[in-house]
């Protein structure tokens, strides 16, 4: 079809290469939560003068330079927290150039959109793929007034991204603008001043394999006792041999617990990090380590068992079971979740209907699960849409990046693969193809489960359409199954389609008793039943036969 977009081939989701867990570090005395306050405050404070001089450097930075920072890091603290400060600078500072390039990209397609629609006449209607012209002269003006804009701080953006210049706030951002809206936030200066702290902390480090326990700085042995290696100008605080420091609060790792003792018992790497939510007032332990590279298993394994495609809305999963053959299987299933309320919320919202969806595909017996490769990048520009606000703010609120992270490893502790495919016409062709066949009386299919059966046949490798040609020769099917079709003797689709009438066709009525009497048929059989049906020709003894037939019939209902 002309004017459609090339689609991407479909591709088996990597597994995730690392697991994180979490507990709470109970009962600390007034003189280790003093500790730990001093800790974090010191290795904060160089790890913010490490970032400033990491950006200084540009794109001038080189091995040289990062031995230099990490020398001078190892003289007030230690050799090993000066490699995890300086490698957190570095990943903090490619974060934000990966991030200077998205709002580039943000920037040029705003500017071109707004270069299309000034181009135009006034009044132009648009079409599905592009925005037609603007309405009034009034408006074409301040939509040229903001393509200026656009255009200067694209040039601004770009000058400082070939410079190698970015803009890191260590803290975040968000809570350093918070500071000039505490009544709005509904905190004070105080409270804003010691989210402010905490959040400049470090209190982390990286694992190192052969070391006791899996980790020198932040050491944790198989019955939860956490100790620290202190800083050096911190020696002093030690209440332990070498300069450390032995916590009262002790951990016990409910999830993965096993598999953590086994790795620190092995002496290998396991990453640690302590930090302290401001709201609750508690303190927790977060454990870390990377799995080995496992290979992805291949795609047509995945597709073996079937497939379970799943459209992907703003407040439910539509999901449809489909054989490997594309068929769909049984009824539309729904998993419901609402996105409005606090970060929290949300995030239990989405892993209730994750863990709905991961139970009925285990039950359901298939080996992979297919999603839209879904990417909002480009949608959500305020160019892009115009007025259409609510929209904007719909599929701004879809954490599609979030949500496939989560769904890719939940799965992964289940034995499902999850296949992405290209979110292209998803929901065109599914209303088109599948909304009104399998729609029924007694189930109604959305727009959405149609979209659901079309992700489901893509991931297996099959058109969208149910059917790829054409009838050959004739409705008989003479030249074979078409294209697309499960053979004869596979089962697992949905059956045969119940018969219209109450009863057969030429069979006796529910009550037993027949209401009229045979007639003869207007068809012959010239020959076997695997071949061709013959249609008897209205001759003169085919006209006699229907005029007696007619004569019989009319000489019964003058007797009744």
């Amino acid at each position: 079809m002309d004017g459609l977009r090339k689609l991407t081939a479909s591709f088996v989701v990597p597994a995730p290469a690392g697991v994180a867990i979490r507990d709470r570090l109970k009962h600390l005395t007034p003189q280790d939560q003093k500790v730990l306050r001093a800790v974090g405050e010191h290795q904060g404070a160089l790890a913010s003068r490490d970032l400033k001089a990491r950006c200084a450097d540009g794109l001038e930075h080189g091995a040289d330079t990062w031995a230099s920072r990490k020398r001078d890091l190892t003289k007030e603290s230690s050799s090993r927290i000066a490699g995890a400060i300086t490698k957190a600078t570095h990943d903090q500072w490619a974060l934000a150039r990966r991030c200077q390039a998205a709002y580039i990209r943000t920037l040029e397609a705003g500017i071109k959109t707004l270069r299309h629609r000034l181009s135009l006449p006034l009044g132009v209607p648009g079409t599905k793929r592009a925005a037609g012209g603007y309405r009034s002269k009034n408006e074409c003006f301040r939509k040229s007034r903001r393509l200026a804009a656009l255009e200067d701080r694209h040039a601004a953006a770009v000058a400082e991204w070939q410079a190698g210049r970015v803009r890191v706030v260590r803290g975040g951002r968000r809570l350093l603008n918070t500071r000039h809206h505490l009544t709005q936030a509904g905190l004070t200066e105080e409270q804003w001043r010691e989210r402010w702290g905490v959040g400049r902390w470090f209190l982390a480090a990286d694992g190192e394999s052969g070391k006791r326990f899996g980790n020198e700085t932040i050491r944790v042995t198989r019955d939860g006792e956490v100790s620290i290696k202190l800083p050096a100008p911190l020696a002093h605080l030690a209440n332990a041999q070498h300069g450390r420091y032995i916590l009262a609060s002790t951990v016990a790792f409910a999830h993965r617990g096993a598999e953590w003792a086994d790795r620190i018992t092995a002496n290998r790497a396991v990453a640690y990090r302590i930090h302290l939510d401001t709201e609750r007032g508690r303190w927790y332990l977060t454990a870390s380590w990377q799995h080995p590279v496992v290979q992805t298993i291949p795609l047509e394994t995945a597709r073996a068992r079937g497939m379970i495609g799943v459209d992907t809305n703003a407040d439910h999963f539509a999901a449809y079971r489909l054989d490997r053959h594309g068929n769909p299987v049984g009824g539309p299933r729904r998993f419901f979740y609402d996105l409005s309320g606090t970060a929290g919320h949300r995030d239990a919202e989405i892993r209730h209907a994750l863990t709905g969806l991961i139970s009925w595909a285990v039950r359901a017996g298939v080996a992979a699960i297919g999603i839209e490769d879904l990417d909002f990048t480009t949608e959500k520009t305020r160019e892009k849409h115009g007025r259409r606000k609510r929209f904007r703010q719909l599929i701004s609120g879809m954490p599609t990046a979030k949500l496939k992270a989560r769904l890719v490893s939940m799965a992964a502790e289940h034995g499902l693969s999850i296949v992405a495919v290209d979110p292209a016409y998803t929901s065109l062709w599914g209303a088109q193809h599948w909304q009104k066949p399998l729609a029924t009386p007694r189930r109604i299919l959305s727009r959405h489960d149609a979209a659901g059966i079309a992700i489901g046949r893509r991931a297996l490798g099959h058109p969208v359409r149910r059917r790829t040609a054409p009838p050959p020769h004739d409705r008989s099917d003479r030249a074979g199954h078409r294209t697309v079709q499960a053979g004869p003797g596979d089962r697992g689709r949905e059956g045969t389609r119940p018969p219209t009438t109450d009863r057969p066709p030429g069979g006796p009525s529910p009550s037993g008793k027949r209401k009229r009497g045979t007639s003869a048929s207007n068809t012959v059989r010239d020959a076997p039943r695997t071949q061709q049906w013959v249609q008897d020709s209205l001759t003169h003894t085919g006209q006699e036969r229907l005029i007696r037939g007619r004569i019989r019939r009319t000489a019964r209902l003058n007797k009744t």
